[in-house]
């Protein structure tokens, strides 16, 4: 098994939908930050959010077993094999991830 690359490509906050929803003084992730990453094969790396873990965990846990060669979804979602472009659950405040099967050695 190898590990994968996680970068944290962006962070997004819907205002409209934090003032309608969300608690006062509401905030984009204060956990992650842009450009952030994190190398993983099955665990959560350490310092990354737990919730946004059980989002994407899937799409790391295929990558680090199968490697470079991986397409999701019949090739119509991501051009290039091994990679992905997952997000949190987070309606009020998403963080974009790009996934990347490595040579990295569990």
């Amino acid at each position: 098994m190898k590990k994968c690359k996680i970068t944290v490509l962006k962070k997004h906050f819907d205002s409209e939908l934090a003032m309608q929803y969300g608690v006062d003084n509401l905030t984009p992730c204060p956990i992650l930050k842009e450009g952030q990453e994190f190398y993983a094969d099955w665990q959560c790396p350490e310092g990354f959010c737990n919730e946004a873990w059980k989002a994407i965990y899937q799409y790391v846990f295929a990558l680090a077993h199968s490697g470079s060669n991986t397409t999701f979804y019949y090739n119509d979602w991501i051009k290039t094999p091994g990679i992905a472009i997952c997000s949190c659950n987070d309606g009020l405040r998403p963080v974009i991830f790009k996934i990347e099967a490595t040579n990295v050695e569990s």
